[in-house]
């Protein structure tokens, strides 16, 4: 009778490590992650998460063992105790068990505590409700552009849309401020996916297909069939719902799901960095792990900009991947763009003087976005850069190792 409370107790406690474990390591619990600021081969990280990998894709068998296992020293036990508290203790850890199970189960894993919408509605700018100075991920295809508030798509993680008869995959990490637009067609198929958990405290999604899991930030499969393959990203763009409009009067927008009107009302401070949460707030400091900056990928090379730099000096120019670059803030110092500095074969060198941005070569006045509206070179538009981004300092230099840091201005 001894032995078999001894164990009932190994089995019921090993099963109660199991389904922690199962959400530990892909959860932001203490220790759980890389720490924020530190770096890596990706290898300790990486060996987390493929340990809870082999947990999710093998959890079925390992509990119905553990049970089966169970069953017969939980009889001998309640039937046949030796001391009648045996009884209570095997009914107390099998209550405890039950609590975990629902816990992990139900209230901590990812697409429980973030839900997709239930009511998803997206309007023309006539019937829009969001205000104007909230900060959005635009995207346009074929002629038709779609907004998408971070306070809504930060909550949801992912949003599905379709846009200019594109399927898209609309999806934001808060913890990363890292916004992405992907297709969810993988080798010709397309294809759903649920939040499952983090990797270095980015979002991870599980395609339904194959259960790979795929990282936010670079839409690369990390773990399962698919390991290896990079969803197909899409240009969005980070500004207010005001200058995004401006720019698409035919916009429309996502509207909020007032099924999770709380959840959205915590969020309300996010976009300006003022989060309770220390895993969300900006860090005001430059070049902190918690601060902001603008990440730039061209032709391989990568290059971080500060963002408190940019909000001083209004433009930033620079060469990334061998294409001349400038980097211009709006007036709402909010909304932001990066553009190529070629026009034909010529490569314009830019001033910002007395609120006003022109080019030293023709002195043809430019807006923040790149176009031109007075001078020589009046109704020209420089060339977006597709992948530039404002995220937090841990994120860009987690999932580009190799980045620059730009200090030369």
């Amino acid at each position: 009778m001894k032995r078999s409370l001894l164990f009932f107790l190994v089995l019921i406690f090993l099963l109660i490590a199991l389904e922690v474990l199962s959400v530990y390591f892909i959860m932001p619990f203490p220790g759980s992650q890389l720490g924020l600021g530190e770096s890596d081969s990706g290898n300790t990280s990486l060996g987390r998460v493929e340990l809870a990998y082999w947990l999710h894709q093998n959890m079925g068998w390992l509990r119905a063992v553990g049970w089966l296992l169970l069953i017969y020293p939980a009889f001998l036990v309640v039937t046949k105790p030796r001391r009648t508290w045996h009884r209570y203790v095997v009914g107390g850890l099998a209550l405890l068990y039950g609590f975990v199970f629902y816990e992990v189960n139900q209230e901590m894993m990812a697409d429980q505590m973030f839900k997709q919408p239930i009511n998803k509605q997206v309007v023309p700018m006539s019937q829009n409700k969001i205000p104007l100075n909230k900060l959005v991920l635009g995207f346009t295809a074929m002629g038709q552009a779609t907004a998408y508030p971070i306070q809504l798509i930060g909550y949801h993680h992912q949003v599905r849309d379709t846009v200019g008869g594109q399927s898209v995959m609309i999806t934001y990490c808060t913890v990363c401020r890292t916004g992405r637009v992907f297709s969810p067609i993988i080798k010709g198929q397309p294809d759903e996916f649920r939040l499952v958990g983090m990797d270095h405290f980015n979002a991870m999604f599980e395609d339904k297909r194959t259960g790979s899991w795929w990282r936010q930030a670079t839409g690369e499969a990390i773990l399962g069939p698919l390991k290896g393959t990079s969803l197909s990203e899409l240009a969005g763009q980070h500004m207010t719902l005001g200058e995004w409009a401006a720019e698409h009067p035919n916009t429309r927008v996502l509207q909020a799901d007032s099924a999770f009107t709380d959840e959205f009302d915590n969020m309300k401070n996010y976009e300006k960095g003022l989060s309770k949460g220390k895993l969300t707030r900006r860090d005001s400091a430059s070049w902190q792990p918690k601060s902001w900056v603008i990440g730039v990928e061209k032709a391989g090379f990568s290059k971080a900009y500060d963002w408190n730099e940019l909000v001083e000096k209004r433009i930033l120019s620079d060469v990334v991947g061998n294409e001349p670059m400038l980097l211009a803030i709006a007036p709402d110092n909010i909304s932001f763009g990066a553009c190529s500095r070629r026009v034909g074969v010529q490569t314009l060198t830019f001033n910002y003087a007395n609120r006003q941005l022109t080019d030293q070569e023709t002195k043809s006045v430019w807006t923040w976005r790149g176009h031109c509206v007075a001078g020589p070179l009046r109704g020209k538009r420089l060339n977006a850069m597709p992948k530039a981004y404002q995220e937090f300092w841990h994120s860009w230099r987690s999932f580009h190792p190799d980045t620059k840091r730009d200090e030369s201005h």
